[in-house]
């Protein structure tokens, strides 16, 4: 499957042709015990599947494959949204049976034009979402100018515990990578381990899959044995050694994806503070990669940004608020509040405890205030929804101030309609706007009133007839009800009477 057109050929400074890139995608996960694809869990915003594609795609390869299998309906279709966003061609090969690292590389190669030929194929998971552009760049420039057959990007770990062990002779030259399950007690106490990250010759690897045995604990083809393979041809092996052992680290269970999680919003909020944003407490403040932040935002404790949000200059979120692909203007106030896909407009407040659903828009310095719901409505600058209100489907000018309690009757059971609200308008508490229906601008409302007909500019629009008291309603049909009893004592004192007569 393909998306767009291809980004520009890496510059191959050794003269070793093009690179290519496959990412292997087809495991189950068992160990997440879930009835989604283990590669479709996200952290920080995006699949782990994502963060692998897109730091392959840094190095602007020629080709890029993403081997699938388990679940391969709905990887392949994430993967197209996944190309889409990218502009970029992603190729899928499926692995119809699981058998094995070097099979899945091997099904990835016969998905790229010719990268079996010529050029360089580097290899990684669609696990390890840590991993960068930057470290598989390193890997690439070590590989070519070191004119290895094979470079595999390595680790030292204090706890290898899982991980192949990589061998070396007593010059430092790699030998072999051992995978933990058929590793002997010496080879086991080695504390550099693979990542599964590899820079193959394209044409040493193509040779040595079809060469792999299934003589090992698992009975499958392992891609490790690729690199001895090389060595015992007599072609060079060689690693790189990355000095960060979380780049490298995979996720098998949630436990490995709520650290690896943890570890990258860690980076992502230290990023933010470093370019001028204030985080009060950063271990309460979760922050997705593709939110944007600029210089003196403030970031109160218990904030979560997530999706496409993006927050203006000298902005102030939280605390304990939580905005999902939100635009927040420069110098805006949001307090304790969710929103979902809304604009707060510059120097505009929102909150405590409001509910900004999809299309809630906010003029600039406008207010939303406690206990106020707003839902695909557009509320003009300067304008003022102060508290416990709901505005649905409604379009408010300009200066405008909605009076505490109203609700907008956006739904008639079948449809639903827009109210539209002008500029300078005034309206009462309780009031309720059943759509459709329009106020013009500078009118007024009285308290308690149902809007049913339009209401023209200036006017003062009132319902309900006069109110009439029903004296001695409350002793002749609640006898006996504590508030007849005070009612009685009220209306003997009233009369002069002692109130316990």
């Amino acid at each position: 499957m393909r998306h767009g057109a291809s980004a520009g050929p890496v510059a191959d400074e050794a003269g070793t042709g093009p690179v290519s890139t496959i990412i292997l995608a087809a495991g189950e996960g068992t160990r997440m015990r879930s009835s989604t694809p283990k590669v479709l869990h996200a952290i920080a915003g995006r699949s782990l599947v994502e963060h692998a594609v897109r730091a392959a795609a840094e190095l602007g390869p020629d080709e890029l494959a993403v081997v699938i299998g388990h679940g391969r309906d709905r990887v392949g279709a994430h993967l197209d949204a996944v190309g889409d966003r990218m502009g970029r061609e992603i190729r899928l090969a499926v692995q119809e049976e699981q058998l094995g690292t070097g099979h899945a590389v091997a099904c990835g190669l016969a998905a790229l034009d010719g990268a079996a030929d010529a050029g360089t194929v580097l290899v990684s998971y669609g696990d390890v979402p840590l991993l960068d552009g930057a470290t598989l760049s390193a890997l690439l420039a070590e590989h070519r100018s070191a004119g290895n057959a094979v470079t595999v990007l390595t680790s030292v770990v204090a706890d290898p515990t899982g991980y192949g062990r990589v061998t070396r002779d007593d010059d430092g030259a790699v030998t072999a990578i051992v995978e933990h399950k058929d590793a002997t007690p010496e080879q086991l106490a080695i504390t550099e381990i693979n990542s599964g990250v590899y820079a193959f010759d394209a044409a040493v690897l193509s040779d040595a899959l079809g060469r792999l045995g299934t003589a090992n604990a698992q009975g499958e083809r392992y891609l490790t044995d690729v690199l001895g393979i090389a060595v015992g041809d007599g072609r060079r092996a060689g690693a790189l050694v990355c000095g960060d052992p979380w780049l490298v680290e995979g996720v098998n269970d949630r436990v490995q994806l709520a650290r690896l999680g943890a570890e990258l919003n860690r980076r992502l909020v230290e990023r933010w503070m470093r370019a001028g944003v204030t985080v009060v407490d950063p271990d309460s403040v979760w922050v997705d990669v593709d939110v944007q932040l600029e210089r003196d935002v403030l970031v109160e404790p218990g904030v979560q940004l997530r999706g496409t949000t993006t927050v203006g200059a000298g902005a102030t979120v939280g605390p304990d608020s939580t905005l999902v692909d939100c635009e927040i203007g420069p110098d805006a106030v949001v307090v304790r509040t969710h929103g979902t896909g809304a604009v707060v407009g510059a120097g505009a407040t929102v909150g405590p405890f409001a509910y900004l659903r999809p299309g809630a828009e906010l003029g600039e310095k406008g207010k939303i205030g406690t206990f106020v719901e707003v839902k695909n409505s557009q509320i003009g600058a300067g304008s003022k929804v102060p508290h416990l209100s709901y505005v649905g489907d409604a379009t408010i000018g300009e200066c405008s101030n909605i009076g505490a309690a109203s609700v907008f009757v956006n739904y008639d059971g079948v449809e639903k309609h827009r109210t539209v609200v002008g500029s300078h308008v005034r309206t009462g508490s309780d009031n309720m706007f059943v759509a459709p229906v329009t106020v013009g601008d500078g009118a007024y409302s009285g308290a308690g009133t149902v809007l049913r007909r339009d209401v023209p500019p200036g006017a003062l629009a009132v319902s309900g007839g006069p109110q009439r008291n029903l004296e001695g309603w409350v002793e002749r049909r609640r006898p006996g009800t504590a508030a007849a009893e005070a009612a009685a004592r009220a209306r003997r004192a009233a009369e002069g009477e002692h109130p316990e007569a």
